[in-house]
């Protein structure tokens, strides 16, 4: 019987062929701030009220001037559609029925257009990494307004890649190499075989096709590991900000002063993440990082963060704590991992009751009511 994301987590192991479950649930180095991310939640305690009219409660508000079910988005995550066939429809569709924002990855299988097809052009959100092939770059940003996407998560933390030991170890591609090891792995996991065998979508759709000169997964590969841009400034900041026009969302802030940078630049939203500890091991947690940068900025901007979420409770405390909404990755994924389309939804109706339980025992009955006054104790 599944209960909570840990459980979905254990189901998705025996799942997921070893490389992609490594992928998704797996840190930089010495995986510190991986775990850091995840346990600091943990040092921050609740304040238990009691005799209040708990009768009438609602999670909904809004996350950069969207409606929300309860203030959770998706996060982008590449390769997701490595988790199950078809995994970033399922997902979007998973969210599209619960209610909250789905964000696809520019490293993504399933191809902006396809999402768009499969939710019926209900709005989405599209993540952005910043190329050296700055055509390349504006072609994805016509094509997600095209799509009908709602807002632009553009990615700051992903100059350069942080070293991955079980991703270098695995030897990670999508589709995977034909190897012995991947050949005997894959084959004790058949539920996911049958899955990539009846869907075409099994490389990084985004680019596969629309970038001259990648015509096959070896040059996909040479390409995407030298497109990574590491001269990106706050200039092309302001330039992809004049580019798309619309809403646009700040990922990757760490640090109170590009908070404050990211302010000047006119962004709708920042989101406070580390990459999920998949960058630079030893900084801090998202959650501990979070606070500073309210008192700094939160005023002026709507602040998210992303990093470590794995129960209702967690959300509750981040927006405690100053967000204005929480991003899930690796639950999303444990549940799609689990179960495609069901296991995320069952995921989000997890996190749903966590939070609505967790905010009654505080005597919140709205998000709106959520601050500082239900912790009892910061670490």
């Amino acid at each position: 019987m599944i209960t909570n994301i840990e459980d979905l987590r254990i189901l998705a192991k025996k799942r997921v062929p070893r490389m992609f479950y490594d992928y998704a649930d797996s840190g930089s180095w010495t995986e510190s701030t991986y775990r850091a991310n995840q346990s600091d939640f943990q040092k921050i305690l609740l304040r238990q009220r009691v005799a209040i009219d708990l009768a009438s409660r609602s999670t909904r508000t809004h996350m950069a001037g969207q409606k929300v079910a309860m203030p959770v988005a998706i996060a982008p995550t590449g390769l997701t559609g490595m988790q199950h066939a078809d995994g970033e429809i399922l997902a979007a569709r998973a969210a599209k029925r619960f209610g909250i924002p789905f964000t696809l990855s520019t490293m993504s299988i399933c191809s902006i257009e396809d999402v768009a097809e499969a939710t019926g052009g209900h709005p989405f959100w599209f993540q952005l990494y910043v190329m050296r092939d700055r055509s390349f770059v504006e072609r994805l940003i016509d094509r997600a307004r095209a799509a009908g996407c709602s807002a632009l998560v553009l990615t700051l933390d992903l100059q350069i890649s942080g070293q991955r030991h079980k991703d270098l170890k695995n030897g990670l591609s999508a589709p995977p190499k034909i190897t012995l090891r991947n050949i005997l792995n894959i084959a004790s996991k058949p539920r996911w075989l049958l899955g990539m065998a009846g869907t075409p979508r099994r490389t990084l759709g985004n680019i596969f096709g629309h970038v001259q000169g990648v015509e096959e997964l070896g040059s996909l590969a040479e390409w995407t590991a030298r497109q990574f841009d590491p001269c990106l400034s706050w200039d092309d900041v302001a330039w992809i900000k004049r580019k798309w026009g619309g809403k646009l969302i700040l990922k990757g802030i760490q640090d109170v002063e590009d908070a404050r940078l990211a302010v000047n630049a006119g962004a709708d939203a920042i989101i406070v993440s580390n990459h999920g500890g998949r960058q630079l091991d030893g900084a801090p947690s998202s959650i501990a990082c979070l606070p500073a940068i309210v008192d700094a900025v939160g005023a002026q901007i709507e602040v998210h963060m992303d990093g470590g979420i794995r129960s209702g409770q967690d959300v509750l405390k981040a927006i405690a704590l100053g967000a204005k909404g929480a991003y899930i990755g690796r639950a999303m994924l444990y549940g799609l991992g689990a179960g495609g389309e069901a296991g995320v939804f069952q995921a989000l109706q997890i996190l749903h009751k966590e939070l609505d339980l967790t905010m009654a025992f505080c005597g919140a009955t709205s998000i709106a009511a959520v601050d500082k006054r239900v912790i009892s104790q910061l670490a």
